[in-house]
Formats: structure tokens, C-alpha cells, sequence
């Protein structure tokens, strides 16, 4: 299905929760509204014209302002794609988590939340993946401050 027909199947059925679209790019994207989130994802899941049953990626972006989550989304049976963005508060980054709709999204969601603090609120194991758990900030903030030790290791 065109990334279009997809756009206008979320717009007839999410009208208000759908904040923007762009199919002109590389990668068509329709950007909802968190609270939204976990209703759009079910019913790009289990609608019989689109079934998206893979969850590709999922990524932190860090826009200085505000962080964002995309959701890169693929349909096995169809074969189209679609992705997702969804805008958070910088000073409480919080999204429901998706990881009950597709399973994968468990440990995309610890690495989002390990490297950019976004919390996956209904996670089943919400905790860091590639830093230890007594680690200082966020890495791949814009405004992170590296550690200059760590348990008696230089870092500089």
C-alpha cells in the first residue's frame, strides 16, 4: 500500500490525534500525539489492510528543545512501510510503551531509555541495557556531561 493510503487510513480513523504527515520524504512519517500512541500502533497492528507486525527500529532523537521517538514500522504480509514519530517533553520525556504490541520494542525501548532518559511508562523491565545502572546522565543528550571518572577509572 502507498505510504499515503496508509497517511489517510490514520487520518480518517485519528483525526485529532494526528499532529503531522509527510509522504514527500524517504521516509514517510505521520507524527502523533503521545497520548495516542499505544491506539495508533493497535490499529496499524491488527487492521487486516495494513498489519504491521515488525517494529524495524525504534530511535531517541534529541532536538535540544524537545526529544522525539520514531517508530520505523513494517508490514511481513504487505510489505510497506510506515514511521511514527511522537514529541516529548524534554524535562519529563514519558511515552506509553509499545512493547506489549510488538516484543521487540523491549529492548529498543532500554536503549532509548538508557542514552536519552525516556521513560516507557507499562515496560515490563525498564532499566538500563549498555551502561550500568549507577551511571551519571544521558549520553546522547545534546546536553550531556561526560563523567570524568568512573568507580576510580579516568574517563577524560
Amino acid at each position: 500500500m502507498e505510504s499515503q493510503k496508509i497517511v489517510d487510513k490514520l487520518k480518517d480513523k485519528f483525526s485529532e490525534a494526528i499532529v503531522e504527515t509527510n509522504t514527500e520524504v524517504l521516509q514517510p512519517f505521520v507524527r502523533v500525539k503521545k497520548e495516542a500512541l499505544i491506539n495508533v500502533c493497535k490499529f496499524l497492528n491488527s487492521n487486516d489492510e495494513l498489519l504491521f507486525d515488525y517494529l524495524m527500529c525504534l530511535s531517541g532523537v534529541d532536538w535540544k528543545d524537545s526529544l522525539e521517538v520514531v517508530y520505523h514500522l513494517y508490514s511481513m504480509t504487505y510489505h510497506h512501510k510506515i514511521v511514527l514519530k511522537v514529541t516529548l517533553d524534554r524535562e519529563n520525556p514519558r511515552v506509553a510503551s509499545v512493547s506489549g504490541i510488538w516484543a521487540t520494542a523491549n529492548w529498543h525501548e532500554r536503549e532509548a531509555y538508557d542514552l536519552f532518559g525516556i521513560i516507557f511508562e507499562g515496560h515490563p523491565d525498564l532499566r538500563r541495557i549498555l551502561l550500568p545502572e549507577d551511571w551519571e546522565g544521558y549520553p546522547l543528550r545534546k546536553d550531556y556531561v561526560p563523567q570524568k571518572e568512573y568507580k576510580g577509572i579516568d574517563l577524560t
